[in-house]
């Protein structure tokens, strides 16, 4: 359970530092609800014969979903009075489809007095789906 009054203190963490990995089923249902969220009513999102035309072996996260589960990351372990000034450099790798179980996980490249630069990406498996760097004030 996280104790969303937790808030981490740049003079808490060092260089190195793994952020504690967050893993997310993807479901057919979570697609089409996050899709229709951020208005992506892209057929590729949730239509398994769309996805099958740009070589993907189902309906896919897009790129909106992988940048909510990396705020996610970040806002589990920092709290939520820590500030996201970047997420960037975001690559996706490889699809994360239905029935794909992709866990986010991080890491402290460098700290700056209170500017954190973090290392993230997603996998499944040992697929990497996508990388992105982080850069939030404490």
């Amino acid at each position: 359970m996280i104790d969303w009054k937790s808030n981490l203190n740049v003079d808490e963490i060092k260089v190195g530092d793994v952020l504690p990995a967050i893993s997310i089923p993807i479901t057919l249902q979570r697609l089409v609800m996050e899709a229709q969220g951020n208005y992506d009513l892209s057929l590729m999102h949730h239509d398994k014969r769309a996805a099958l035309t740009v070589g993907a072996s189902d309906a896919f996260a897009n790129t909106f979903f992988l940048m909510g589960m990396y705020e996610r990351l970040l806002r589990e372990w920092a709290g939520n009075e820590m500030r996201i000034k970047r997420i960037g450099n975001m690559r996706m790798t490889s699809f994360n489809v239905v029935d794909d179980v992709t866990t986010f996980s991080g890491s402290v490249r460098e700290i700056n007095d209170e500017v954190v630069t973090l290392d993230m990406e997603s996998r499944v498996g040992d697929r990497q789906t996508s990388s992105a760097f982080a850069l939030i004030k404490l």
